[in-house]
């Protein structure tokens, strides 16, 4: 690993799923000579993808590391996700890197999930470099996905590389700041060549709107350019290190890395022009002492500053922690404090990480992306630090989850495992959340969408020997009252000795929606001794628990405690709880109760042509629609819908949208249940207590 840190390179690797992007890592530690052969996703030999889950699915589900040399330079590549279900991992590890390759389909051009890294790559202000990929296919179009990446994205995308050739002729690349010709043998061996004489126009055009624009993030070099003079590949070499650093434009590169054309100069772009991490300066956070804002500099001598992108969890080795170094230097063993949770944590090596493998090394300097094994409380996202410079960090959050499962044990008395087991798997991925809900019983796993927790289900079978059914979630209904009315409960049982006595009238009305339960004591003369009243009120709760329509919890309702009568002898707290109990069934039976169901507040993002399907559907889901927004070639839709018709959205509105419709949900309010839904939801709940 090379010492210098500005001869560093960190880059992360993303797009849509099937774009290439484990394919072309594969390339490069080929060409690199850190691999002997060159694995292919379809034979499940690569260096990146060797999870079972990845291996039967033949694409990444959680982000590989793997690092290389290359003219005097060590570069770092994290491999990133390009499916929906596994955004969050790609989102959180993007930010160990530097700057991004995005990788194009040139077969199907920009799609959903390229948008969203490059929102990422947006939000996290990283340099980013396009490369258009699989040019030798059937139907591959440079100048569409070109043009495509045009339309879409800002910064703008500018041509430094044509292609020679087209589909099964796909041969090399004209490079427009050496203006060189590069063709490619079988082996991916490369020649240079003179420009081909039916492309020199092209190139002609094409080399001055890219020297304009390269220019124009240098204002002296414009000037230079404009007064006729030639420019140095070192010059227009500078300009564009500026231009990327800045984010001015987005270079735009081409190649295949299937066939292997186009890698080595990929390879050499990345050392000659995207940042190190000293270009990329500085990180701030909050200094811990003061809670003023600091900088900590990518520089051996600032004290040491790093913050977590990844956990695996592994059954065996224990928990293996993955950050990038931001400032100082760590040594192969030592401790350092997590500024996140407080407590100071110890490692016994630290390990460089190289696809399924883990190395040991003797330090790591800023920019480095390490590994240590068995750290007790460290999780994703957290902040290290020396403990007596302290400072935080902080770290992007997760995608929302949009879609729940119930898991039932396969194994009667499994529960307590699958929690145990499951909260192993959820340090390893941030995008999943576990839930039991009180009211219907049930243990939830929350995620992207059905192949996420799919996946961490074969997941939990294979690491910890758990086996789950996945069942559709029930929804926590509720019941409400309706009028206001007034009955008396009363207990009265005889036995030999003591008898039972307990008398109350209550007056029973609704509240408004969102106010829970209200109980006010009106008794005056003594009709109820104190003493009872909290037993009348315990009763009234734990009836209310079980509702008098389908069995679901009653909300929003107020009960008035104004009369009743006592026994000297036998009235009791218990008596009393019976007779609270009795009276809140009776009043509620006659108070019109009614089911209560909950309405999400629901947002979709999708290009403007699928929204006729898009509101179609919600009608159909009992959805209302708030309103509508637009962003660049997109439609935002605000709306509300019922949980109970919203379960299965998300491969829904994946299949209406060909995978470019998003959404995400949160809890709104709840809502009366519409009375022929009602009905069913009444009847099938007597019919599941039969």
């Amino acid at each position: 690993m090379s010492e210098k840190v500005d001869q560093l390179r960190n880059i992360a690797l993303v797009a849509h799923g099937g774009a290439g992007k484990t394919s072309l890592a594969e390339v490069m530690l080929f060409k690199a000579g850190v691999t002997k052969r060159i694995g292919r996703v379809e034979d499940g030999n690569t260096a990146m993808d060797f999870e079972p889950e990845e291996i039967k699915r033949t694409s990444s589900i959680s982000t590989g590391f793997h690092h290389y040399d290359w003219q005097k330079h060590t570069v770092n590549l994290v491999d990133t996700p390009g499916d929906q279900n596994f955004f969050t991992d790609t989102k959180l590890c993007m930010q160990a890197a530097d700057s991004a390759v995005v990788v194009i389909d040139a077969v199907d051009g920009v799609k959903v999930q390229t948008e969203q890294a490059w929102d990422f790559a947006g939000e996290f202000g990283m340099p980013c470099l396009i490369f258009i990929n699989k040019l030798d296919r059937e139907r591959s179009d440079f100048s569409r996905a070109y043009q495509d990446a045009k339309d879409i994205f800002q910064p703008k995308p500018i041509i430094t590389q044509l292609p020679i050739g087209a589909e099964n002729d796909f041969k090399g690349l004209v490079d427009l700041v050496k203006m060189k010709a590069y063709t490619y043998d079988t082996g991916g061996k490369a020649t240079e060549t003179d420009i081909p004489a039916d492309m020199q126009e092209l190139v002609e055009t094409e080399r001055e709107a890219f020297i304009e624009n390269v220019a124009e993030a240098d204002d002296e070099l414009i000037e230079r350019y404009l007064e006729g003079e030639t420019l140095s590949d070192d010059d227009i070499k500078n300009a564009l290190k500026t231009g990327m650093a800045s984010r001015a434009f987005v270079p735009v590169l081409c190649g295949s890395a299937s066939k292997n054309i186009g890698i080595d100069r990929l390879m050499d772009f990345i050392v000659d022009v995207m940042p190190s991490p000293v270009d990329r300066g500085p990180l701030a956070g909050t200094d811990l002492a003061t809670g003023d804002e600091i900088e900590r500099a990518p520089d051996p001598k600032e004290p040491f500053s790093g913050f977590v992108v990844k956990t695996v969890a592994d059954p065996y080795a224990g928990r293996l922690t993955i950050f990038r170094v931001v400032s100082g230097t760590l040594g192969s063993d030592g401790s350092f404090y997590n500024a996140t949770k407080g407590t100071r944590e110890r490692y016994n090596q630290l390990l460089t990480i190289a696809g399924k493998e883990q190395k040991p090394i003797s330090g790591a300097g800023p920019g480095a992306i390490v590994a240590v094994a068995k750290l007790k409380e460290t999780t994703t996202g957290d902040t290290l630090c020396d403990e007596a410079k302290k400072i935080k960090f902080s770290c992007a959050e997760p995608l929302p989850t949009l879609m729940s499962f119930a898991l039932v044990p396969k194994a009667k008395g499994d529960e307590d495992k699958i929690f145990s087991s499951l909260s192993k798997l959820l340090e390893e991925d941030v995008g999943l959340k576990l839930d039991r809900n009180s009211e219907t019983k049930e243990i939830l796993l929350s995620g992207a969408g059905q192949i996420h927790i799919e996946t961490t289900v074969e997941k939990l079978k294979r690491k910890f020997n758990v086996e789950v059914l996945l069942n559709t979630p029930k929804v926590p209904y509720k019941e409400t009252v309706k009028k206001k009315v007034r009955v008396q409960g009363k207990h009265k049982k005889q036995t030999g000795g003591h008898g039972q006595f307990g008398d109350c009238w209550i007056q029973l009305e609704p509240l408004p929606r969102g106010k829970g339960f209200e109980f006010v004591d009106a008794i005056v003369g003594g009709a109820i001794p104190k003493t009872y009243i909290p037993a009348v009120e315990k009763g009234i709760i734990e009836s209310a628990q079980r509702g008098v329509l389908a069995g679901f919890p009653c909300i929003d309702f107020k009960v008035t405690l104004d009369d009743g009568s006592y026994h000297q002898v036998d009235s009791s707290e218990m008596a009393f709880k019976i007779a609270g109990s009795l009276a809140f069934k009776k009043a509620a039976e006659q108070a019109n109760p009614t089911l209560l169901e909950p309405i999400m507040k629901v947002t979709i993002t999708a290009p403007d042509e699928y929204m006729g399907d898009i509101m179609g559907d919600l009608n159909g889901r009992r959805g209302r629609v708030l309103g509508m927004d637009s962003a660049g070639k997109n439609q935002i839709i605000n709306a509300q819908v019922p949980v109970a018709e919203f379960l299965t959205y998300a491969p829904d509105l994946r299949s209406m949208t060909g995978g470019r419709g998003i959404f995400t949900m949160e809890f709104s309010h709840y809502d009366e249940v519409p009375a022929q839904i009602s009905e069913k939801i009444v009847e099938e709940a007597k019919k599941s207590k039969e």
